[in-house]
């Protein structure tokens, strides 16, 4: 539990967020993969190796090469495509594909850090188009994400204007902490990749989140915080979890109610001794 507000004299601090299996359960981009099917963005054959993508992400962390073949994947296969017929197709289905596989986990420290008074910042190596909206439904003050270039027609061109991916993540932290004031020093970090150690150690305290293999061995060594995610849960449902008081607000409620009851209990019986005697 992140108990700690932040002091307002300090200066500020954020914590910065991997997206896809740290925040939430698979791959963002992937997931979007039928949506874009049935938008006729892609044919059948794409959606079959776009899962087969996804398994190998799920399965045991996309290394380095494995990462940069997706990454020319999915720019040559995104080539064309109407960049405002995306953000429809997201728009449409982020509810449906997104809200089922946030991890409960990831939500409960979204809210702790910004009780504490930090910024949330959500650094995805996914698109803009697809990673904004979800940072919209998560709550976050910021995203780094990736961004294709867009040619005059509203279409993509297949090249990349900016990859955020390993250490570029870090320099975009950096350069947030420069133009927003932030303290890395007192900063929070999460990832689940070992292509993520150079955001995560820019800041002072660092989490290593479902970690794959290397991640696991360079938090090990380094003596970082290794969480365990596994509660995918509707945003919906936390809302209504949290409609109710928390138990002991209850409780209290309940012992003031009945020592009300019991305070006017008494003043009637006193009230009606008094009249008794009076007669």
């Amino acid at each position: 539990m992140l108990c700690h507000v932040e002091n307002r004299f300090l200066p500020r601090t954020a914590a910065f967020f991997d997206l896809d299996k740290t925040v939430i359960a698979k791959s963002s981009t992937l997931t979007f993969s039928k949506s874009f099917y049935h938008g006729g963005l892609i044919n059948r054959r794409a959606v079959l190796r776009t899962a087969y993508t996804q398994f190998v992400f799920l399965a045991g962390g996309a290394d380095h090469d494995q990462m940069e073949r997706m990454r020319e994947y999915l720019s040559a296969l995104c080539k064309g495509w109407n960049v405002q017929q995306v953000k429809e197709l997201v728009a449409e289905t982020l509810h449906e594909l997104i809200d089922p596989i946030i991890y409960d986990e990831a939500a409960t420290l979204i809210e702790e850090h910004h009780t504490a008074g930090r910024d949330v910042v959500i650094v995805s190596t996914s698109g803009a188009e697809v990673v904004e909206p979800i940072g919209d439904l998560l709550g976050a003050d910021r995203v780094v994400a990736t961004r294709m270039v867009v040619g005059d027609d509203g279409c993509y061109t297949g090249e990349v204007e900016y990859y955020a991916y390993g250490p570029t993540k870090a320099e975009a932290v950096k350069a947030l902490a420069e133009s927003e004031g932030y303290d890395l020093a007192r900063c929070y970090a999460y990832s689940d990749s070992a292509t993520d150690v150079p955001m995560l150690e820019s800041v002072g305290h660092p989490h290593a989140v479902n970690p794959d293999r290397a991640l696991r061995r360079e938090a090990t060594l380094r003596e970082w915080p290794i969480l365990t995610f596994d509660r995918p849960v509707r945003l919906k449902q936390r809302l209504s979890a949290f409609s109710l008081p928390p138990r002991p607000a209850l409780m209290a409620a309940a012992a003031v109610s009945a020592a009300a009851l019991t305070a006017g209990a008494v003043w009637y019986a006193t009230r009606r001794r008094v009249g008794a005697t009076s007669a």
